[in-house]
């Protein structure tokens, strides 16, 4: 089975939309209410969106492959992390927020990568509980409502984003302890 099927073409797509979302983000900074704040969000959940409907076609027709259990993951990454960096640069995220997820989120995957001679490491229940977690929190940062609702809107963005935050660090060691156990037990059975 080939690795440029249709589920890994979504996949790539969906990373391609990054650059576009920050542009439009960072371009309208000075007017949060503008179009282009809109379009840059609309854009981050169509690309987000997508990593569902990739992930069906993949199971749905037999079509799964160990690029697109790392590929996927990546796009995820991708979004979120240029989504973080962007809010960050226009100072609506707190640098460190923004920090702490992406040397978790590079850290995991780089981990990830290196256990791949031995086997693959898919997004696990609770990895996926926090990428849907940080496209509700990001999306909602994303979103110019503070600029129509104000104080309560930051109130819910920071609720949001300490949720992530949490999620982000538990899900981390989780998976670390989850791929040295695999570790071992594969080295148990060579």
């Amino acid at each position: 089975m080939s690795n440029w099927n249709a589920p890994n073409i979504i996949t790539v797509v969906r990373m391609l939309f990054a650059p576009v979302f920050v542009w439009l983000l960072l371009v309208s900074s000075d007017q949060p209410s503008d179009a282009g704040r809109w379009i840059a969000t609309a854009l981050f959940v169509v690309g987000m969106a997508t990593d569902g409907i990739d992930g069906y076609i993949a199971r749905r027709y037999n079509m799964v492959t160990d690029l697109g259990k790392i590929l996927d993951p990546i796009a995820d990454k991708v979004l979120t992390g240029a989504a973080l960096v962007a809010l960050s640069i226009i100072a609506e995220l707190p640098w460190w927020v923004t920090i702490v997820i992406l040397i978790r989120e590079v850290g995991i995957t780089v981990f990830r990568m290196a256990v791949l001679s031995d086997q693959v490491i898919p997004a696990s229940r609770g990895g996926k509980i926090k990428t849907v977690a940080q496209f509700v929190a990001i999306t909602s940062a994303l979103l110019p409502l503070s600029a129509i609702w104000g104080q309560p809107m930051n109130i819910i963005n920071t609720v949001l984003m300490s949720v992530v935050v949490a999620l982000t660090l538990v899900t981390g060691v989780d998976y670390l302890v989850d791929g040295i156990r695999q570790q071992r037990a594969l080295r148990g059975t060579k």
